[in-house]
């Protein structure tokens, strides 16, 4: 899903959407919101109930302004971000290396930059 966003970053090394995100409040079980923010993914998990939870963020205005994932996106993950019309970038490892929560991420032409 191409699209420019820039916000606040908030990093998982893997998430499932379903059972660790809250559709109703953006919030992770470890208390972080992904509302608004660019979420940095080092892999998804779960089930297909996870593409149903990435579109209920949306329509209760508590998704992700963008998600960047390294590696490969699996099916759940794109259909979620194509449903809920969030960008979804695909990044090279390493950006798991550089990006830390509350880094300022910002995408413009395809392009991701970490401030």
């Amino acid at each position: 899903m191409p699209g420019d966003a820039e916000g606040e970053a908030v990093v998982a090394e893997s998430l499932s959407f379903y059972g660790e995100v809250d559709p109703q409040t953006g919030l992770l079980v470890d208390g972080r919101s992904i509302a608004g923010r660019i979420l940095v993914l080092g892999r998804a998990r779960g089930s297909t109930v996870g593409s149903y939870i990435i579109y209920a963020l949306a329509k209760n205005k508590k998704a992700p302004r963008a998600i960047i994932i390294a590696g490969r996106p699996d099916p759940i993950l794109i259909t979620g971000a194509i449903l809920a019309n969030i960008p979804l970038y695909k990044a090279d490892p390493t950006i798991m290396k550089t990006v830390r929560d509350g880094s300022r991420v910002r995408i413009t032409n395809n392009t991701i930059y970490i401030e």
